[in-house]
């Protein structure tokens, strides 16, 4: 008997879920609960993390887990870490429903970096005005640069005090348009945007954006993953569903 656990938060998984409530398959809807409002889904939801892999190990078997899908952002290296070596241990099949990384094309203007602190290190000493396209959870070391100005955007509200001394956060939730960051940035006077190479369509409108304005952006690689089985569409991941 096939059950699923989707590990999610994209909306490649929401997609997916979708797909397999429609199609009447036993799966739950794992969110890592970064978000107080998480999209609602067609599956049976749980939020939270697991316990580490050994938690994860633990809740596999408790579930009667057959099936992973990984369909967690590119970013969230830390689960889908634990996923490979749980899923190892407790002889569950696993994949990762994984987009393609964005790629630099005519008339873009990326300065390719490894990770945040490089991304920090690129950035003016001051005077900059910067689009921090990544999220909440890596904004510390940009404090260490606090004549620059940063724009945020986020899904919640901060609930804390941010660590940067001059920014300007605005709430909104994507898939976003081109039209729209384009008048973002011209409204804010943006000079730079750092970015995750997330990939995808949902995020894709800034980058649009900065290539008609002409504007740099610090792209950070994606970080390492152990090796494990990657599909990059929906229909693919149906069909090993079907066939593992």
């Amino acid at each position: 008997m096939t059950r699923i656990l989707l590990l999610g938060g994209t909306t490649e998984a929401s997609a997916l879920a979708r797909v397999l409530a429609g199609a009447g398959r036993d799966a739950v809807f794992s969110y890592a609960g970064r978000t107080a409002r998480p999209v609602p889904q067609p599956l049976p939801q749980r939020q939270g993390g697991f316990g580490g892999v050994a938690g994860l190990v633990a809740y596999l078997r408790a579930e009667g887990i057959s099936h992973v899908v990984d369909a967690t952002h590119p970013f969230a290296a830390q689960m889908s870490t634990h996923a490979v070596a749980a899923c190892a241990e407790a002889g569950v099949d696993l994949c990762a429903l994984e987009r393609p990384p964005w790629q630099a094309g005519a008339g873009d203007d990326w300065s390719m970096v490894a990770d945040m602190a490089a991304a920090v290190a690129a950035l003016p000493e001051q005077g900059a005005r910067v689009f921090l396209a990544i999220g909440k959870q890596n904004l510390d070391g940009f404090a260490a640069k606090p004549g620059n100005h940063y724009l945020l955007r986020l899904v919640d509200a901060p609930e804390a005090a941010l660590p940067l001394l001059d920014a300007t956060v605005v709430l909104a939730r994507g898939p976003f348009d081109a039209a729209a960051d384009t008048a973002l940035l011209q409204d804010h006077h943006i000079s730079h945007i750092v970015s995750k190479n997330a990939g995808g369509v949902g995020a894709e409108a800034k980058l649009i954006a900065a290539r008609a304005l002409g504007l740099p952006i610090i792209m950070i690689d994606r970080p390492q993953v152990p090796e494990r089985h990657i599909l990059r569409s929906i229909d693919e991941v149906m069909a090993w569903l079907d066939h593992c």
